[in-house]
Parts: C-alpha cells; sequence; structure tokens
C-alpha cells in the first residue's frame, strides 16, 4: 500500500485554515494514490499552545471528528491525526484514524507525556490501540511513546506490521527519526511512520525530518526541515521480497 506523510508548520489554534491544509494534502495525497496520510501531533490546535489545548479541546465524536471524517470521505484516502480530545472535565493527547470512507479505525490516547507542559495539559492515556487496514495489523503511537522499546514490543507481540506516530519533535532531537525509529523497526521487522512538525510555534522550533522505516531499518521516505507531503509504497507484512526495492519507489511534493 502508498502511505503518505504530511510535514508542515503548526496552525496556531487557526482551526479552519488547519482543516482547509488537511484537504488539500489529503486531495494530492489520494491522486499520488495514498490509502493514508499522517498528520503530526496535536495538529489541532497546535502543539506547544497550552493556552489552547483546554479551551478549544473536542469531545470523540464532535465536530472536528465529524469535519476530519467528511474530508477522508471526500479524498477516499484515510486520515490519521493528533488532536486535543475533551472527555467531561479531562483532556487527552490523542490521535484518531479514519479510513477513505470516513469511519473511525482507532483512537488512542499519548501514554508518555513529555514534560511539564504536556503533563499540566493532559492526562495520561493507559492502553494500546489496533486496527486492520490494507493488509496491516496498525497501531497508533504519539511522539514520546515511540522512543520507549517496552511499548514497540508489546505491540509487535500482538502481532503489529505498522505503527503510524504523529508527533512534535523539536530540533536537537532528530536522533529519533535517524536512530531510534530505524533501530525499532528492524528490531520487531516492523513499518513506522513518523509524521513531525517543521518551522516554530511561540518559541519552539521543530526538527522535521519526518521519516518512514521499513522492517530492514532502511529509510523509505524522509523529508528535511521544509513543509512537505511524502509518498512511498510499504511492503506487505512478511515479505522480504519487498524489503530491498520498496525505497525506490517514493515521491515528494513539496508546498
Amino acid at each position: 500500500m502508498k502511505l503518505a506523510l504530511y510535514q508542515g508548520p503548526p496552525i496556531e489554534g487557526d482551526i479552519d485554515a488547519g482543516l482547509a491544509r488537511i484537504e488539500r494534502h489529503l486531495s494530492a495525497a489520494a491522486m499520488a494514490g495514498a490509502r493514508m496520510v499522517v498528520f503530526p501531533e496535536l495538529f489541532l490546535p497546535g502543539y506547544n499552545r497550552p493556552d489552547l489545548h483546554e479551551s478549544l479541546s473536542q469531545p470523540l465524536g464532535g465536530d472536528w471528528c465529524t469535519r476530519l471524517a467528511a474530508l477522508a470521505r471526500a479524498a477516499g484516502c484515510g486520515l490519521c491525526i493528533g488532536w486535543a480530545e475533551r472527555d467531561g472535565d479531562t483532556v487527552y493527547n490523542a490521535a484518531t484514524a479514519f479510513g477513505p470512507d470516513g469511519e473511525m479505525l482507532g483512537h488512542y490516547r499519548k501514554i508518555q507525556l513529555y514534560g511539564p507542559m504536556e503533563q499540566a495539559s493532559f492526562a495520561f492515556g493507559n492502553g494500546y490501540t489496533l486496527f486492520e487496514f490494507a493488509g496491516h495489523r496498525i497501531a497508533l503511537m504519539v511522539c514520546y511513546d515511540i522512543e520507549f522499546a517496552h511499548h514497540v514490543k508489546a505491540l509487535a507481540d500482538r502481532d503489529t506490521t505498522l505503527i503510524l506516530v504523529p508527533t512534535a519533535n523539536p530540533a536537537g532531537f532528530e536522533h529519533v527519526s535517524t536512530a531510534i525509529i530505524p533501530g525499532h523497526a528492524a528490531s520487531h521487522a516492523l513499518t513506522i511512520a513518523y509524521a513531525n512538525f517543521c518551522g516554530t510555534e511561540r518559541g519552539l522550533a521543530y526538527g522535521g525530518h519526518s521519516v518512514i522505516v521499513g522492517p530492514d531499518a532502511v529509510a523509505l521516505a524522509s523529508a528535511n526541515t521544509t513543509e512537505t507531503l511524502i509518498v512511498t509504497d510499504i511492503a506487505k507484512p512478511h515479505d522480504p521480497a519487498l524489503l530491498s526495492t520498496q525505497s525506490a519507489d517514493h515521491r515528494e511534493v513539496t508546498s
């Protein structure tokens, strides 16, 4: 299947502009043959915006979900995205995947909250999420979660073949893309898609370097530090014949 990652600047709380950007890149990815696009962590309403996390957070199945599902359905392309989820008085750093028909495939709440800002804004998640899509058994994680080997092992033990990871990784931590992600992918014979921001947000500079890494630790497609949509073929599960050739078949669409 073809998988896409969108790397771009934060939307700074402008939800309508963010949804318009999602629509544009979903359409571009669908035209390139992608079945799913992964967007960064807390794309709605923004990562380094603790002033907005509680005030703009939405319930699962609320307006944001309704509009995101409609965008996926209109493009005929799946969507995985990070957002601020409200459940009663509690707010979570969440990620949700929608199928090309707009149906929700999976919903996940970040387990490993990073630093005082996240821990002040959000409650901890406490469980994994897995679903079947396009021949893969897929898990969702968010940013810091993927850096913990025991989480990756637990997902591999559940027969996961692909992990989708919305992230908001700052500049200076590029080793996550270049070393940690490939190491985990190779150690557990799975594919990891890691979608980051670029640019800055309220003084926080993001590192970019979004990447899709196959089970042989090879980067199938990667971004630099600018706004980019990358699309690549990923191997069918347990199909080693594809591992040495799939990295040559990818394309990059810059905005």
